[in-house]
């Protein structure tokens, strides 16, 4: 039955997806070519400086350009800072306390309209830093598509709905990865990126103190690292922002040793560790242990996927969209 359900859920957001593919307004490699040829190594620049002074700052603006995708497509409006007239996305429950590195790309902004005023969009500039993030701490390149324009709104309603969360289960992630146009296999990929990643108590508390005894093998570094995350996120509550990494062998390093985690049934997020010990988790769980198994692979792969995330785009944004001087406010 559930199987029945899983493949008729499958069949209709596939449709869906079709048709949101069809619509996305085109993006290239050259967009800048003439008009800020030194747009990408401004980024890279800024963001080398970045992750030189903090690893852990790749990882934010990785995170950032997921949830800025998961909600009205990639177009900078999870930059967006409260105003009288617009609530942002910043403070949506999903996000608060979660997201950091606005400030990363505050100087990217900064350095670009420096060299090439209103040109290069907010949303261009976080995508485009993304990629080096990855690439900065040991992960793969991607060329990245460009020409987007930044939102006038945001949705702060859309970051709790659309964005997965540290304990939805597998249907829910399939449903929520595939409404994004993006498949199972994008969501095993783009899960990769958890290898850098760090998670606060409040999303970890209901993993280690119910089923992640069931699902790892509990030998003595399983058990001397639930021991470490229980001492510090307590049953009872309380401690919710004290974080610990979802890779803890490799945590600063972008490689493949998150899927070793999640085959050893050790994944900190039951969202990680539905991919693998889901009972509906028949592809997934070999895709699963194929990253494992080949980090090239995987690396191809999350290329890929990233590609197809970064080309979510808002559709309003190419009749009402623009190119903010400050990512944090609509241009007056």
């Amino acid at each position: 039955m559930a199987t029945s359900i899983l493949f008729i859920l499958v069949s209709l957001l596939n449709i869906c997806c079709l048709h949101a593919i069809a619509d996305d307004p085109p993006l290239s490699l050259d967009y800048y070519k003439s008009t800020c040829p030194n747009a990408e190594a401004i980024v890279r620049k800024e963001m080398e400086c970045a992750v030189q002074s903090d690893l852990r700052n790749a990882a934010f603006i990785l995170r950032l350009h997921f949830h800025d995708c998961f909600v009205q497509g990639c177009d900078g409006s999870v930059l967006l800072d409260d105003t009288i007239t617009l609530k942002g996305e910043k403070k949506a429950p999903t996000n608060l306390n979660a997201l950091k590195g606005f400030e990363i790309i505050d100087r990217i902004k900064n350095k670009l309209e420096s060299e090439c005023p209103e040109t290069v969009s907010c949303a261009d500039a976080l995508t485009i830093a993304a990629r080096d993030a990855t690439l900065l701490v040991g992960g793969p390149y991607w060329d990245v598509p460009v020409g987007r324009k930044d939102s006038k709104t945001a949705s702060f309603s859309q970051v709790d709905t659309s964005i997965p969360g540290a304990n939805d289960r597998l249907l829910s992630m399939i449903a929520k990865f595939m409404y994004q146009s993006l498949s199972v296999t994008d969501m095993v990929a783009l899960s990769g990126a958890h290898t850098i990643g760090m998670a606060r108590c409040t999303n970890y508390r209901e993993r280690i103190y119910s089923d992640y005894e069931t699902t790892a093998t509990m030998n003595p570094i399983a058990e001397s690292n639930l021991k470490s995350l229980k001492s510090s996120c307590p049953a009872a509550g309380g401690e919710d922002n004290k974080e610990a990494a979802m890779d803890y062998i490799s945590p600063n390093l972008f490689d493949n040793t998150y899927y070793h985690i999640l085959l050893r049934g050790e994944g900190l997020l039951n969202s990680d560790q539905e991919l693998y010990s889901s009972f509906l988790g028949i592809e997934t769980s070999k895709l699963v242990k194929k990253y494992a198994e080949d980090q090239v692979a995987f690396f191809q792969q999350f290329s890929e996927s990233m590609v197809k995330l970064g080309n979510i785009t808002n559709p309003e944004t190419y009749v009402d969209g623009e190119v903010r001087k400050n990512c944090r406010f609509v241009n007056t």
